[in-house]
This record gives C-alpha cells, structure tokens and sequence, in this order.
C-alpha cells in the first residue's frame, strides 16, 4: 500500500504515539471504567466459510482488504479506533514523556558501532544526536583516515513516515555499494546501486528485492525478489551496466512452502542459491569467479531434511539433521560433485545439544550451541576438533556470533549481554583463548549494574517437563512477598529462542520495582529440537498450557500476585497471549498483545497471503480435518467467551505483510462484544509494519506509551 494514501484527509489516521500532543486534554483523574462503553462499534456482516461440515461465521471479515485506506468503511472504523484510544491513553501522557525522557538519557545518541575490517577498509555507522536513523561510513586503511559516507538515511528519510534499510552490502573491489529500502513498512524493497567515488547512483533500480550477493569479479550480482504474495522465489543475475529487462533468472521456486535466498561462502570461493521450507531445505552452488556460469544443484530435497552448507579448503561443511540428527550435526564432503559422493560425519549428534550455528575460519571451525536452555561457543581445531569452550557466568545471557569477515584470522568477534549487562563485542583469540572487550553499549545517568539481579528458575509443566523462566529485577525494589508488580512475556513459535537480553528501556520498569521476565515455554529452541516439537502442530496447546503454569508458579512462590501480573508477547507471541486469555483470564490484571496473530483459522485457510502455504509446517493444514479441528479449538479468534477479560492494549500495523492488521482490528471487536466486565480493550493502528515504527526516537516513544500503559495497570501511577 503506498504511503500516498496516508495523506488523504478525509481517511487520515490519528496516532498515538506522539509524546508531544500539546492538543491532549490532561485529564489523570478520570478513570479508565468511564470510557469503557464508549468504544467504536463497528456493523455486523456476517461471512460464512463452510469446511469440514463446520460453518465458520465471521461478522467483521469486511475489515480485510489489500487497500484498507481505499475502503472508507474501514478507514473510518481504523480512525475511531485510534481516535478512542488516544481518550483513554489521554491520562498517561506525562508518564509516557517522563518515560521517554529516562530513556533517552540514558542512550548515546551520538553512538558509534565499532568497525570491522574487510580487506583494506573499515566499516561502521554513527548516529547523529536529534536524527533517527544512522549513518554509513568507512575508512581506507587506517581508523585515523578521513571518513567516507557510504549512506545516510536521514537524507533518504526526509518526507517519510517510515524507512528501513534491507540490504547493505559493498561489492568485493569496494566500488559499489548496493542497497534497498523500505518506505512503508510492507517489506518490499527498492535496490539501488551506488558508485561509491563518483557519489552517483546506477540508473537501473529493483523492485522487490528481498536479498543480494556479489559474485568476485565481472561487476555482477545475483538478487532474490519477492512476489505477489511477499514469497521470495527468484533468484536472478545482474551485470552492472545493462538493463534490468536483460537480467536473467537462475532460479524460479514454484513450491509456495519454499522461500528463496543468495549467500556467499565464508572462503568467498562460492555463491550459494537457498530455499527452505520450515522444515526441508536444498542448495545451489556456483563458483563466485565465474558468474556466467549455472548453479548446480548440491543435493536434492527431501522432506523433513534440513542442510546448510558452507566452505574451507577443498571441502563443504554440512550443517544438517540428517539421518536422524534432530539436533544437528556437522558433516563434510569434497566440494566436486558433492551430492555423488557420501557425506561423512564431521561434528556428531547429540541428543542433549543443539547445534546452532557454525562458523569457517581459516584454521578453526566456531559451533554455536544450545544445552539445559542455555547457549555456548566451541572453537575446535579442524583436524582434532579440539579446542576451548567459551565460558559465561551469568545465569540469563545470550551470545551469538558478530560479523567475521575475514577468513584468514585467529580472532573471532562474538557478542555477549545478559539481563544485566549492556549489549557487549568481545574478540576472543581461538588460538591462545585471551579475550578482549572491544566496546559495550553505553548507558549513561550513573547505571550500576550490580543494583539488578537475573535469575533463572524453572517451572513444572502439567505433564512434568520443567519450563525455564529468566527473570530480572533490581534488589532493592525487590521482596519476596508477592508485592512486586511483573511484566512476563513469551513467545514459543518456530524454533526461535527468546534468549536473555539486556534493555536499556526496560530499565524504567525495574527501577520502579518491576519485576521482568521471559517464559521459554514448548515451541521455542531453549531446550533443543525437541522443546520446538513439543510446541508446534498438534502440540502446540503445550506453549499455551507451560504459560500458564510459569504464571502460577511466579504467583505460588511469590515473586507477584495475580492483581499486579501483566502479560505481553508479540507476533506468534500475541497468539499465545490470546489463547492464554481466553482459558485462564483471571490469573491477569492486564495484557498487551504487539502485532498478534489472532485469526489463526481463517489466516491459515487463505493461501493468497505471505506465509500462509509456509506455514503448514508449523500450525498444521486446516484443510485437513484432524489439523482443522485442533486449530479450531485454540484459535484466540474462535475462542473468546461470555467471561471476564483484563485490561488489554493492542498494538498494530496497517502495513504489516506478516500478521495483516484486520485480525487484532477484528478480534478487539468480537472481544469487547463478548465479554462481560467493563475493563477497557484499546488497539493502537500506526502505519507501519510488523516490526513498529523505523526511527529510533519514534521508537522509543512507542516503548514509553506502552509502559505507561503497563505502570498504570499495574496501579502505579509515577
């Protein structure tokens, strides 16, 4: 949808999100309960899908439409939604500013990202103090060298309500830069090509361009690009100089489950075309010197089988589930021929580890890993895989691998935060095991973090499986006597883990005796494979049920109480809140629900949308009846009752391509409609995407009227 549409008047959205609406009407005393039968009330038109000898009724599925700001219907609907909540948000706005005012304080917002090397140059981005966005340079040789602006996308930016860079990346003799941007939020993205010295752009640009590597030599690249429904299923080649129209096609995925993307080699020797489904992948291989050559095919498909291949030497390295390894394994092949010649086993499984990720240096091999919920870094030696595992004293913590350019090194970049430590880049020496902190994210206004404590406790499950829960408050705002107010999110969807992380914003919470925390509940990584299995198809009321008993527990042993515990998960999150709302609503004082997939059932049956063939490997085909059936039964949509619901703030996108925004639109109708207290339901319709608003002030601003949502359902009002 074009960004035009946002500026007719008669269908303008009014925002929320604003700190600085001097037009607000202070009005702190009021209470939320006046507003309660005041809310939009939006005409019935009932829609019928009949499937399975079921008739499936929807009265509000005239909110869907490709064109929302097209259909004054809606537009108006979307208006007085937004018109509503910015009334009953209207008491929060000197919270929301104070809010935003810490934590701003507390950022550098003159920030400089520490550079990395590749080849004779380093590259970083700065921020600008008062500019949202950052700004990309380089220096030649010498971090003492004159600064070249690669991009600034503040310039880029100006007139624009939203912006978001896609792909970045220079070609390998550093003459060119090519980039893509996003100016609505839908994830469809422009490319263009930049010759770096000139300061002049190529005249050809790219539509839809979802991914792009450079081949070594002959100025060529290839690109992936998106079609009608959002799915990226072309790859294609481009030689600078010529025209878009002559470009060619390497590969085109006909299968809607498949997904298309281009990557390099670490040894730059190859370039790699990858499709994947949720759960089966498949690769092409192509010398990077020799791009007018075809891809040839690594190894066939096969349902349920994942690998993903990289390369050293004269051989590939296989990241793989194969042969049973549902927790991975790493094998390796000759890199001629590989799919004729037998894989052998390099790294092998194990059934209490997970393999993350693994990364090719010269001399040593990096495996990520996953065990007991927590994550760890190998380097291993490539011919006795010895070596030196990295070891971290925190209970909650993440570490993942930083950009490693460079092949040819013995030092690896890795970064470190924990819920009490500041987002951290450490270079690890994997030759000699010395370590080094090159830079930590500064949080300015006098943070100490030795105030806050992180723990990590577990919960038991109905069917005895221990649920991990990362919790952080500050020590002196703490008591163990179920006084302390929580804010308790989860996600549990595809295998991603809601790893442990610090938050500068979050810090507004805790120091106002907030007690934080994370459920990795079934349908996460936390605890390998299996944790995902256990969360997902025909398991997936386990993510819903281990919620559930975390709240109780975090209840029973006293770390809050059931009249100060708000809930909050986004996306395939924002499902598992609905659906936890809709069995045990009176474990909750209030929940926020940020971009939630709600309309589970009728998203699933409509294959015209992004993901939704893709998906099958996740939540089950509702065209099949057992899948259907289960579906139904917890789909938050489908399942709201004649019951007391708490407090609930909902937050979405209109442009969003991954949940479209008429299911939380029209699941707060059918929930206000339904249910039988008078607590206040109010949905927040900005015009971005999935992932909110692109500029880091605007950003904030979204955080700070969140938590001032938060604080005062909690019954804290400073």
């Amino acid at each position: 949808m074009a960004l035009r549409h946002i500026f007719k008047l008669s269908l303008s959205i009014l925002l929320i999100i604003s700190c600085g609406d001097k037009n607000l009407v202070k009005e702190e005393e009021m209470k939320l309960e006046q507003y309660s039968q005041n809310y939009p009330v939006p005409e019935k038109e009932i829609s019928v899908t009949s499937i399975h000898g079921y008739d499936l009724a929807d009265e509000y599925a005239w909110m869907k439409s490709k064109e929302p700001l097209e259909d004054l219907r809606i537009s108006e609907h979307i208006r007085k939604e937004n018109e509503y909540t910015k009334a009953v948000l209207s008491g929060n706005i000197d919270l929301e500013r104070k809010i935003y005012k810490e934590i701003i304080s507390r950022i550098d917002e003159s920030d400089v990202s520490l550079p990395v090397q590749k080849d004779d140059y380093f590259y970083y981005s700065r921020d600008v103090k008062g500019e949202q966005y950052p700004v990309y340079c380089r220096k030649f040789k010498s971090l003492d060298a004159e600064e070249e602006i690669l991009l600034d996308l503040n310039r880029l930016a100006k007139g624009k309500q939203y912006l978001e860079l896609g792909v970045y990346k220079v070609s390998p003799d550093h003459k060119y830069l090519a980039y893509s941007i996003d100016d609505e939020g839908s994830e469809r993205y422009r490319l263009f090509i930049k010759y770096l010295s000139l300061d002049t752009h190529f005249a050809e640009t790219f539509d839809n361009v979802d991914d792009l590597e450079w081949a070594e030599k002959d100025n060529t690249f290839f690109y992936t690009t998106v079609n009608e429904s959002n799915r990226s299923d072309k790859a294609i080649r481009h030689v600078l100089g010529t025209k878009v129209t002559s470009d060619r096609i390497m590969y085109q995925e006909n299968d809607e489950a498949f997904y298309v993307w281009i990557d390099k080699t670490k040894s730059r020797k190859y370039l790699l075309i990858g499709t994947a489904s949720k759960n089966t992948s498949e690769f092409h291989y192509l010398k990077s010197d020799d791009p007018m050559g075809f891809f040839d095919l690594m190894e066939p498909r096969k349902k349920g089988i994942e690998y993903y291949p990289d390369h050293r030497g004269d051989s590939f390295y296989i990241l793989t589930n194969a042969d049973k390894a549902f927790n991975f394994k790493v094998m390796k092949v000759l890199e001629s021929y590989p799919y004729k010649i037998k894989w052998e086993t390099y790294i092998p499984h194990r059934t209490e580890t997970y393999i993350d990720d693994i990364e090719l240096f010269k001399d040593h091999i990096v495996v990520s890993e996953l065990s007991a919920g927590k994550r760890m870094l190998r380097t291993l030696e490539y011919e006795s895989l010895q070596g030196k595992e990295i070891k971290f004293n925190d209970e909650c913590y993440n570490v993942y691998l930083e950009s490693n350019p460079m092949f040819d090194t013995d030092k690896v970049r890795y970064i470190y935060e924990s819920m009490t430590t500041p987002y951290s880049i450490v270079e690890y020496n994997m030759r000699t095991g010395e370590k080094k902190f090159l830079k930590q994210q500064k949080v300015l206004g006098g943070f100490d973090l030795t105030k806050y404590h992180s723990e990590l406790i577990y919960a038991s499950a109905g069917d005895g499986e221990k649920v991990p829960v990362s919790l952080v408050y500050r020590r002196d705002k703490f008591s163990h006597d179920g006084g302390n107010p929580m804010l308790l999110e989860a996600y549990g969807a595809y295998g991603d883990p809601s790893d442990p992380s610090f938050s500068v914003s979050r810090i507004s919470l805790l120091d106002r005796g907030f007690v934080v925390g994370t459920a990795h509940v079934r349908g996460g990584l936390e605890k390998g494979k299996k944790w995902h299995e256990g969360g997902m198809l025909l398991n997936k009321k386990n993510s819903f049920t281990d919620f559930i008993s975390c709240a109780e527990y975090l209840i029973e042993k006293k770390y809050c109480s059931g009249e100060k515990l708000i809930i909050t998960g986004g996306s395939a999150g924002g499902m598992l809140i609905g659906a936890v709302l809709n069995e045990r609503p009176e474990l909750f004082r209030g929940a926020v629900l940020d971009v939630p997939f709600l309309d589970v059932i009728n998203t699933m049956l409509d294959p015209t949308l992004s993901a939704t063939v893709s998906e099958y490997d996740e939540w089950g085909d509702p065209n099949e009846k057992g899948y259907f059936d289960y579906m139904l039964s917890y789909c938050p949509y489908q399942n709201i009752k004649a019951q007391n619901y708490p407090e609930i703030l909902v937050l979405a996108g209109l442009n969003d391509t991954r949940v479209s925004y008429w299911e939380p639109l029209k699941w707060v109708s059918r929930l206000r409609e339904r249910k039988t207290d008078k607590n206040t339901v109010i949905i927040n319709m900005n015009t971005a995407g999935h992932g909110g608003s692109s500029g880091r002030y605007d950003y904030y601003k979204e955080v700070a009227m969140k938590f001032a949502w938060v604080l005062k359902t909690a019954g804290i009002k400073d």
